[in-house]
């Protein structure tokens, strides 16, 4: 006997997962626009460095203080849209086949959307530390009241960070037999997925 064919229905139900799966390439666009921003930043960075060196004798250590500091900005903002690019497509885009690449990043390895949430957490408080280490090497350039606001929107980063560690280790921790179950049926990185 032989077996029924399928109806039309069940391949037209199927359609619409697919669209709703195939969505996360639109995301792409987004990916490539930050990394426009960061040929900006790189370019940003280079007239920094620029204008460092060629008034490095004009300038008292302060100036090359905040010069530098200023610099650090740009490389930890740079850092965070690789964080962003690198590990928002490979966890919601597709796999990019770095496996073996010798400048493959380690991180890279174990990130998931809680991972990243909490490494851009860090980030964004490596980022507001160097803005409140300008302004406590130069408080003149500011009011009390903008030093106040910068402390507790550090202070809310911070805080942040903590909640979202703590989550993404609570929810780990609570079922590590779920987290088990993943890693035995889709090996870290194994094979990358094959483009559509």
């Amino acid at each position: 006997m032989s077996a029924a064919r399928p109806s039309p229905l069940p391949r037209r139900t199927r359609l619409l997962p697919r669209v709703i799966f195939m969505s996360r390439w639109l995301q792409v666009p987004l990916y490539l626009g930050l990394i426009v921003a960061q040929a900006v930043y790189c370019v940003l960075f280079l007239k920094e460095v620029w204008h460092l060196v060629t008034h490095a004798m004009s300038l008292d250590e302060t100036s090359v203080m905040l010069a530098v500091l200023g610099l650090i900005d740009v490389v930890m903002i740079s850092n965070l849209l690789i964080m962003v690019i690198v590990g928002g497509y490979e966890t919601f885009v597709s796999r990019m086949g770095l496996e073996g690449h010798p400048d493959e990043p380690e991180w890279l390895d174990h990130v998931n959307a809680g991972v990243l949430k909490v490494k851009l957490a860090m980030a964004l408080i490596s980022i507001s530390s160097i803005h409140l280490l300008k302004t406590f090497i130069n408080p003149d350039a500011v009011s009390p009241h903008t030093v106040m606001w910068q402390v507790i929107i550090h202070a809310a980063f911070l805080v942040s960070a903590l909640v979202m560690a703590w989550i993404d280790r609570l929810t780990t921790h609570t079922h590590p037999e779920h987290y088990q179950d993943l890693a035995a049926r889709h090996p870290v990185r194994a094979d990358a997925v094959a483009p559509e």
